[in-house]
């Protein structure tokens, strides 16, 4: 298998040249947050980064440096949260940059599921391609892996929504010198509530009583570890069985956009 062409180990004359075989550009975003005692908070960056160096190595695409800093909701130590609505300017002007450069194919590889940062990710680039009819050559995805991995949907269907098996078996593949065995979880009330939705981690709360009235959200303060799910459960062999899915569907998306580009 080829290396992966990686732009931020590239020259200025790479990168030109890249241009003559491929119109692709995978860009990883993840965030900064806590994931428990034995996962590091560039997790989700960096299995962002590495499903997309493994597409790469398969396809000739082009990685960029990942968007580490986006929006978690948690407020542990550790984590770092950037409004949405930043995240939404910010990824719409690094995509008008890579278009104005000449690529066509412009495919967002997501790191982090929360639901308000992939929320504001997609209207970001929803709103891009309506204020710019002039760039109708463009084909821009957005591709979360976990929606193309079987073995994702298991953990997903298992309620292991965060720092559990999942993301853990992972970190095992992309960076096992980084993955702890400190398995520490919150009480067991507390872990059952949070598992019971992806949102379970937050509190919310209204001083007015009225369906028209917005709640206050924050993390549930009992929290003190963070995580959702089973971190015990995982294995070096799972890790790979996401890695190998999540990249096989990344592969098939950057190969029929290469069609049309």
């Amino acid at each position: 298998m080829a290396e992966p062409r990686l732009w931020r180990n590239m020259t200025v004359k790479d990168i030109r040249e890249a241009l003559n075989d491929t119109r692709t550009v995978l860009i990883p975003v993840g965030c900064v947050e806590q994931h428990g005692y034995h996962l590091p908070t560039c997790t989700d960056y960096v299995i962002a980064d590495t499903v997309a160096a493994r597409a790469s190595a398969q396809t000739g695409a082009l990685v960029v440096p990942p968007v580490m800093y986006t929006y978690s909701g948690g407020e542990l130590p550790g984590t770092i949260n950037i409004s949405p609505a930043v995240v939404s300017m910010y990824l719409a002007e690094i995509v008008r940059d890579l278009a104005r450069q000449g690529w066509k194919n412009l495919i967002i590889v997501l790191g982090h599921g929360g639901s308000e940062n992939d929320a504001g990710v997609e209207g970001a680039m929803d709103i891009f391609l309506r204020t710019h009819p002039d760039r109708s050559d463009l084909n821009l995805a957005i591709y979360r892996f976990w929606k193309f991995s079987e073995a994702a949907q298991e953990a997903y269907e298992d309620r292991d929504y965060h720092a559990g098996y999942f993301e853990t078996s992972m970190m095992m593949v992309a960076a096992p010198e980084l993955v702890r065995s400190e398995y520490t979880l919150d009480t067991p009330e507390l872990v059952a509530h949070m598992r019971e939705h992806q949102d379970g981690y937050q509190s919310r709360f209204k001083n007015v009583d009225h369906e028209a009235v917005l709640p206050h959200i924050h993390q549930n303060p009992e929290t003190e570890v963070g995580v959702i799910g089973d971190p015990t459960s995982a294995s070096r062999e799972y890790g790979e069985r996401l890695f190998d899915e999540a990249v096989e569907g990344l592969v098939q998306l950057i190969n029929a956009a290469d069609e049309v580009a």
